[in-house]
């Protein structure tokens, strides 16, 4: 692999992966060598638009390809369970899509499965492969803004969604919470880790998704985190962190940033934008380059976006919607903390 493009396979044939598909295809180092879905016309449709050699219409052709050297899982996240899992324990290396799992538990049960096959497994979390994150980052671990005191984050879609759209229907995960929210949470956790409290408040539709959900994080060191998620108002997808020191605002797109601006106490502010040469703002690219260099390295995990990480951050999407009374069907959770 070392001296050889990555062969990528792709499971689901939908808009994100598309998207992802499209980056790949402008890697020098990466090859789509084979795609799955449920539907084989949808597979089809999907090898033609890109190139790929190989169409399966079931996710265990895919999975038992072995000329794939790492599944991209593109499915809704109520179907990263079973399709990562299946994936896993045929052998393969897999990216899967945000939120990784439904719950912290079926979280685990993929971390056990990679550990025991002895495969590479990433959240699709490619704010954290951002370069202009990860830029963010780096100046509030220097102490840029000193000892960190708020973050506060947001992500709301306009809609209206009808009834019967994914983000209002309960048995596929829906709500804002896991599709949007996992943005904000994430955000907060990058730069202070795992909340030692959670308290959180929603609005819930008639079929028992969230439409918007407001959480409040703390920490023993005293930071808080004041988060929002909405599929029934747009808004700014904004995000500040504050320090003792100054602050870091990111005034749009907060999760795939072209600018920031650092305020320091007593001087000017300093804005940071991203290099054009880093692609779109919606480029997949980076997370996508950082698996390749994780898989030639021989990591089993990215350090970008660790497995606990990852695990962290459903621990808390559990903690929020076990306060706002979300469960989703059949789902079994692991213990919710205080």
């Amino acid at each position: 692999m070392v001296e050889r493009s990555v062969r990528w396979g792709i499971l689901a044939t939908g808009g994100i992966a598309a998207a992802f598909a499209a980056d790949l295809v402008d890697l020098p180092d990466a090859e789509i060598v084979a795609v799955a879905s449920r539907s084989r016309e949808s597979a089809e449709a999907f090898a033609d638009r890109f190139g790929v050699d190989r169409a399966y219409g079931d996710w265990a052709s895919l999975a038992a390809d072995g000329d794939v050297d790492v599944v991209y899982v593109a499915t809704p996240h109520v179907a990263h369970r079973a399709a990562a899992g299946l994936c896993l324990e045929a052998g393969r290396n897999v990216l899967c899509e945000k939120p990784f799992t439904l719950n912290l538990r079926e979280a685990e049960e993929l971390a056990a499965l990679a550990r025991e096959h002895d495969r590479f497994l990433m959240e699709a979390m490619w704010m954290y492969c951002h370069p202009l994150v990860r830029r963010l980052k780096a100046l509030v671990d220097d102490g840029a803004i000193g000892e960190v005191r708020t973050v506060q984050a947001d992500f709301g879609l306009a809609g209206p969604f009808p009834p019967a759209h994914r983000l209002r229907d309960l048995a596929l995960g829906g709500g804002a919470l896991l599709d949007l929210g996992v943005y904000p949470v994430s955000f907060a956790q990058l730069l202070l880790g795992e909340p030692d409290a959670v308290t959180a408040s929603a609005v819930l539709s008639a079929e028992g998704v969230d439409l918007q959900t407001g959480a409040l994080l703390s920490w023993e060191s005293g930071a808080l985190a004041t988060l929002h998620c909405s599929i029934t108002g747009g808004t700014g997808v904004t995000a500040s962190v504050t320090g003792s020191r100054g602050r870091i605002d990111v005034p749009s797109g907060f999760f795939h940033p072209d600018r920031f601006v650092l305020h320091r106490d007593g001087r000017e502010p300093e804005e940071f934008t991203a290099d054009p040469a880093d692609g779109p703002r919606t480029s997949l690219r980076h997370e996508a380059s950082e698996v390749m260099r994780a898989l030639r390295a021989g990591e089993k995990e990215s350090p970008l976006v660790p497995l606990e990480g990852t695990l962290a951050v459903l621990r808390t999407l559990d903690a929020v919607r076990e306060r706002i009374g979300v469960r989703y069907p059949g789902e079994a959770m692991a213990a919710v903390r205080p």
